[in-house]
């Protein structure tokens, strides 16, 4: 029999920390670096952090912004696990379902710790980790071995987010729609095929617009 929620959160033990990061926002370094690295102009690096979280990757307290997906965690857990969070929705689930979000900050969180205590490297996978969203079970495509090693460097601070996020662009082709500033080709790789539903690429050329690039 699975363990009530109340007793699942206080049963976890997890490495990560409640803290302060160490950068909490992008630094021009930090831009420059990666448009270097991908071969596109600042504006449009620029554009992506606008558009995946406002310019923000952590909470007030220092955590990394999340967003749990009960989808993912069924899948890599072979959706075995019935357990409900406080508001009576499922942490597992076999398809994708809007209404199973809920509020964005603290409540992700819980619900992550919740799924922590069933399966640590699944609850990971399954979350979609600070200013860019890097899906934990992306974790090699960023550049990481592990998603122990993932989820620790998301901790650290906004150059790290940054970092992940082009190791994904470059692994999986995606730098020249950024140099083209072919926005919806950049936003079905990154965000998947269901980018326009969010406007993916409208957001995205208008972000690149405000952040001054050309074309």
């Amino acid at each position: 029999m699975e363990m009530s929620t109340k007793n699942l959160l206080a049963a976890v033990e997890s490495p990560l920390q409640t803290k302060v990061p160490l950068q909490r926002h992008l630094t021009q370094e930090d831009l420059q670096r990666a448009a270097a690295r991908m071969g596109c102009d600042v504006a449009a690096v620029q554009a992506i952090a606008s558009v995946e979280s406002s310019g923000e990757g952590f909470l007030p307290d220092g955590r990394p912004v999340i967003l749990y997906e009960a989808h993912i965690f069924g899948r890599v857990t072979g959706y075995k696990y019935a357990t409900r969070d406080s508001r009576g929705k499922p942490i597992s689930s076999r398809t994708w379902d809007r209404s199973l979000y809920g509020p964005t900050g603290d409540h992700q969180w819980n619900r992550m710790r919740i799924a922590e205590a069933l399966n640590r490297d699944a609850a990971w996978k399954a979350c979609s980790w600070g200013m860019f969203q890097v899906l934990g079970e992306n974790h090699r495509a960023a550049g990481f071995p592990t998603v122990e090693a993932f989820v620790q460097a998301m901790e650290s601070g906004a150059g790290a987010h940054l970092d992940a996020a082009v190791g994904f662009i470059l692994t999986n082709g995606l730098a020249g729609h950024l140099r083209n500033r072919a926005w919806a080709a950049f936003a079905r790789g990154y965000n998947g095929p269901g980018f326009a539903a969010n406007q993916y690429d409208t957001k995205l050329a208008a972000a690149y617009q405000a952040a001054g690039g050309q074309g």
